[in-house]
């Protein structure tokens, strides 16, 4: 059997020739058909149940042939819209660099280190990871939030950035950006900096498995931020370039010549 596939901007059609007892299969099944339709944005002609019932006086025909506008779906999958392969070692890598670079920034530091502020209204390293673990806890529950509502693609217009741009727009530190009170270290659950640090490299990992594994149609669900609209495959890019935007700020405290030895 062979079935030709095309895709359009919602619905997907499909062309193929059944023999006689795969339409009365199909009748069989047409409650679960139904239902995969309406699941799935299937475009399709139903089948009236008298129209199976006289297609035994067709029986010298072995095949019937449904028209590409015509269709039905019996062991058929939509199109893929995952991420491809490609996409998928992009974002892992980026998590994965972003992550390591967090911890390459803190290791061996000291408690004075850890604690030092250039000034009253500056954050302390210890401050900085409390606040890209809180961040990354947030940024996730957004995520997946926003998977939950329906796809928009018709909405993908909205979208002003390429993906380099927008972490070249995040991890850009001369433009500063102030955080919410929710997001702000004092705030955070995390009692030292070593929990933080364990909170995030755990978030992080699960993230990294979910960009590994995920079967959701990320390009196709917007989320709005303060500065636009981005899809979800940039939206776990910018989790990973806000970690990277913070580790620079670690970087500056470090620099401080006032930093203890």
């Amino acid at each position: 059997m062979h079935h030709g596939i095309k895709q359009t901007t919602h619905y997907r059609t499909f062309s193929a020739s059944f023999n006689i007892s795969n339409i009365r299969a199909i009748y069989n099944l047409y409650p679960v058909i139904r239902n995969y339709i309406y699941q799935n944005n299937v475009l399709c002609v139903s089948i009236h149940k008298n129209a199976i019932a006289h297609t035994s006086k067709f029986t010298d025909m072995k095949k019937l042939f449904f028209l590409p506008i015509a269709l039905l779906f019996f062991s058929f999958h939509p199109t893929d819209k995952t991420l491809t392969e490609k996409e998928r070692k992009t974002a892992t890598d980026f998590l994965t660099s972003t992550q390591t670079g967090v911890d390459d920034a803190i290791r061996g530091l000291s408690d004075a280190q850890m604690n030092f502020k250039s000034a009253p209204d500056r954050w302390s390293v210890a401050e900085c990871v409390k606040h890209i673990a809180i961040t990354e806890q947030m940024l996730r529950q957004m995520l997946d939030g926003s998977l939950k509502q329906p796809i928009t693609p018709e909405k993908r217009s909205e979208l002003k950035m390429t993906d380099d741009q927008l972490i070249k727009n995040l991890e850009d530190r001369t433009t500063k950006i102030k955080t919410t009170d929710a997001l702000k270290p004092e705030n955070s659950p995390f009692k030292t900096s070593d929990e933080a640090l364990a909170s995030f490299k755990d978030n992080r990992a699960k993230l990294i498995t979910f960009v590994k594994d995920t079967k959701d149609d990320l390009r196709d669900h917007l989320l709005t931020l303060p500065f636009g609209s981005v899809d979800g495959y940039q939206f776990i890019l910018f989790i990973g370039a806000h970690s990277n935007r913070h580790t620079q700020q670690i970087d500056e405290v470090k620099a401080d010549p006032n930093f203890p030895k």
